[in-house]
């Protein structure tokens, strides 16, 4: 599996979490679901993503967006 899917998956993974946790714990766990959404945007925007780094470290192969 590529960085850039990588890099999706985890962030769909995320959202549904951070959606289940809002639904089950409490509502104010939308606020993780805002700094993923705002994450997103910023990493489309600069091409910078934290969390392509943790998979690069990790050994993830480059993909097309991430290098």
């Amino acid at each position: 599996m590529s960085l850039d899917r990588s890099v999706m998956m985890f962030a769909g993974i995320m959202v549904l979490v951070s959606v289940g946790l809002t639904l089950w714990v409490s509502p104010l766990f939308v606020w993780f679901t805002v700094f993923i959404g705002v994450n997103l945007i910023q990493s489309s925007v600069t091409g910078f993503c934290p969390a392509a780094l943790v998979f690069k470290k990790l050994g993830v192969k480059e993909g097309c967006a991430f290098r």
